[in-house]
C-alpha cells in the first residue's frame, strides 16, 4: 500500500472519526472503504448512462415490452 495525504476540513474530519469508531475502523481503512464504495458507484453510474443511450439510440416497440407488461399484470378473477 501506498501512503497519501488529504486535506479536510474539521468537521468532516470530526465526522469521519466518529464514523471510523462506530465501524471500529481506523481512519484509514475508513477512507479506503469510502473510496471503494464511491468507485463503485461511479462504475454503475457509467454503465447505467451506456444502458440509457442505448435505449434511445435504439427505443423498443410497443411489441417488444408488451408481453412484459401482460405477465405483470394482476390476474382477472
Amino acid at each position: 500500500m501506498q501512503t497519501i495525504q488529504i486535506v479536510v476540513d474539521p468537521i468532516l474530519l470530526k465526522a469521519a472519526d466518529a464514523a471510523a469508531t462506530r465501524g471500529n475502523l481506523n481512519r484509514s481503512e475508513l477512507v479506503r472503504e469510502a473510496l471503494r464504495r464511491h468507485l463503485k458507484w461511479l462504475d454503475e453510474l457509467e454503465l447505467e448512462e451506456r444502458d440509457r443511450a442505448g435505449y434511445l439510440a435504439q427505443p423498443q416497440s410497443a411489441e417488444e415490452y408488451r408481453v412484459w407488461e401482460e405477465a405483470a399484470a394482476w390476474p382477472e378473477d
